[in-house]
């Protein structure tokens, strides 16, 4: 057999492979993917809405415009009112950056280093976390700890707003997930033992010092730590496919307008929340997503068109098909804001 005809045959079989893998993507992915691109942000928006999710906020700040909102569907279902693109949102994982810029700035201040172990922070964790002796701040700020992801843990989600009160013990007695610094797994437990650590160094809640270092410099008049903080009549309804309660009232952490997120984000990345010698020793990321229950959002910089885009969907579901299709929605985006920038 020559080799032309074994590359032919080859070929048929990626294809055959190929089109055979398609029966088990949702076509509803497929079709979001291949859609003409539209011509304006706010009738991507519109098409995202068609796709099955309840409402939607995007952000858009391209250096040289004004900041720009885009909204389509629902801020709350039930009453049929309109999507707000000043209404609050559940911003979930987005907190970390906060926080490991919290982190940052504390190790400036000689009070953190990152290069010390978690058992010297928590000795009280030894023998109740594996590799406690080995784990540095900075594996956990960049989730190369090895420590077991709590909310991994199935029992977590029996009633998952009662255990989050003690978050810790769904990650307690477990083995590790690999040794620390020999690979990468992200792992809500990292931060949560990172923000306890930030209160015994403090003295005082995490919380405040963020709003002191990053929210009042940056006048972030919008963005909360808790639920309890805020009145519920200002919060995006959240939804969970094939549930009717609305998970607004659920406690999930840190709330924020799509515009504070926005101006933070650019913060980060042109450095000006930071003090001298603090960006050169970030460890974390520059763009960060966040996902609970009933809602999902994306906060990402784009460096070739200046443009900061913050985009929430108040839809979300068990597959993870939802947040495909979310990372969809945002990457068309960015491509309509492409192309204008070049047209």
């Amino acid at each position: 057999m020559t080799k032309e005809r074994i590359k032919n045959i080859l070929r048929i079989l990626f294809i055959m492979a190929s089109i055979g893998s398609l029966y088990f993507v949702p076509w509803i992915l497929v079709k979001a993917w291949i859609l003409p691109l539209p011509d304006t942000v706010q009738e991507q928006v519109d098409e995202a809405i068609s796709h099955g999710f309840d409402g939607m906020i995007v952000y858009v700040d391209e250096d040289g415009k004004p900041p720009a909102f885009y909204t389509a569907g629902w801020k709350d279902r039930e009453n049929k009112i309109p999507a707000d693109p000043n209404a609050l949102f559940k911003i979930a994982s987005i907190s970390k950056l906060y926080t490991a810029v919290a982190a940052t700035k504390l190790v400036k201040e000689k009070r953190l280093s990152f290069d010390k172990t978690l058992v010297d922070y928590l000795p009280e964790l030894k023998g109740r976390i594996e590799n406690v002796e080995e784990i540095t701040l900075r594996m956990m700020i960049q989730h190369r700890s090895g420590i077991p992801n709590f909310t991994d843990n199935p029992a977590y989600w029996e009633n998952e707003q009662e255990h989050g009160k003690n978050p810790l013990d769904f990650a307690l007695d477990l083995p590790a997930s690999f040794k620390p610094n020999e690979g990468y797994e992200y792992s809500n437990t990292n931060y949560l033992l990172l923000r306890r650590i930030m209160d015994d160094v403090l003295g005082y809640s995490h919380n405040q010092y963020i709003k002191e270092k990053i929210l009042i410099p940056l006048e972030l008049k919008n963005t909360f730590f808790s639920i309890t903080e805020v009145d519920l009549d200002d919060v995006m309804s959240g939804y969970y496919v094939g549930y009717e309660e609305d998970f607004k009232a659920r406690e999930y952490g840190m709330l924020a307008t799509a515009e504070d997120i926005g101006i933070f984000l650019r913060a980060l990345n042109d450095s000006s929340i930071f003090d001298e010698g603090e960006q050169e020793i970030y460890p974390y990321e520059y763009n960060h997503g966040g996902l609970v229950v009933g809602y999902q959002s994306l906060a990402e910089y784009h460096k070739d068109i200046d443009a900061v885009v913050v985009q929430f969907i108040n839809t979300t579901d068990f597959e993870g098909y939802e947040w495909n299709l979310s990372e969809i929605v945002i990457n068309r985006i960015v491509k309509i804001l492409r192309r204008n920038k070049s047209s």
